[in-house]
């Protein structure tokens, strides 16, 4: 029998995040079986909303599939943000679960660059080749404070965890036909190589610590699992699996579903399986 130890310390029942499925130009037709029949559809990103409304949750948390390079962009700090009226700016970080031969992750730029020598880039597409593309491997970790420019390349399959606030600028889009933000982005930007101490390469079977704030928590959990690992989680936490083997309450949970908790109660992970659980 699968060798397994569950939380006792708090108990609460789960409820289900709504699941909701995003088609994108850059998405990909191949999704692994194990998220569901799409019927070849261009998926891009799947996600999930707050059972009480997307506006109360303080993160959101994306599966995200590329079948080549998104926006350059980058998001403001909290501070940038609230004064536009906005609750919060987006610090975000990417978990890498699945990466193609050649894949890329652009993060940060490959050396300083002058405000106005980036606007130029930006216009003429130039500053594609000023980007740190870093290849990218599978279960990589990459933290983006608000102020990186940064872009996710192709052939990837990434769970995206970030502040929950609609507001990104773009400032280069490959022609495709949408609007560029390049006053606001630019404002905010950080312009010169980026080098955040999160970034490591994590061990899929190693309980660890990947986010311990200030804007949210991330913990990747690797079954069997023991309490310690969790006993500083707060009261509302979510948890998405990241391969079979994940029960809460004795109920199996699959990719492409995540419940949300009132503490780590009933969290069940069995031996060779693995799951994220954040929370602000």
């Amino acid at each position: 029998m699968t060798s397994r130890r569950h939380f006792q310390h708090k108990v609460a029942m789960p409820r289900r995040l709504k699941t909701l499925v995003v088609e994108k130009p850059w998405g990909r037709t191949d999704i692994p079986r194990a998220f569901g029949d799409f019927g070849g559809r261009r998926i891009g990103e799947i996600w999930f909303a707050h059972p009480d409304g997307d506006d109360i949750a303080a993160t959101m948390i994306k599966f995200l599939f590329t079948s080549e390079r998104l926006s350059i962009q980058v998001h403001p700090d909290d501070a940038t943000a609230q004064r536009a009226g906005l609750r919060s700016g987006k610090d975000e970080c990417w978990l890498v679960l699945d990466a193609d031969d050649g894949a890329e992750l652009g993060v940060g730029l490959t050396v300083p660059v002058g405000l106005q020598e980036l606007r130029d880039a930006a216009l003429d597409g130039s500053i594609v080749d000023r980007i740190d593309w870093r290849p990218a491997h599978t279960h990589d970790f990459i933290y983006n404070p608000a102020g990186t420019i940064h872009a996710i390349g192709g052939g990837l399959v990434i769970v995206e965890v970030q502040q929950n606030i609609d507001c990104t600028y773009r400032l280069y889009d490959y022609g495709r036909p949408r609007a560029l933000h390049l006053d606001e982005g630019l404002a905010v930007a950080d312009r010169k190589p980026v080098a955040d101490p999160h970034d490591l390469r994590i061990d899929p079977a190693e309980s660890r610590a990947l986010v311990s704030g200030p804007r949210f928590h991330v913990t990747h959990l690797a079954g069997p699992i023991v309490d310690e690992i969790c006993l500083a989680g707060r009261d509302e936490m979510t948890f998405l699996p990241l391969s079979d083997g994940c029960r809460v309450a004795g109920e199996v949970l699959k990719l492409g579903e995540a419940v949300l908790l009132e503490g780590p109660a009933m969290i069940d992970i069995a031996a060779g399986a693995r799951a994220l659980l954040v929370w602000s």
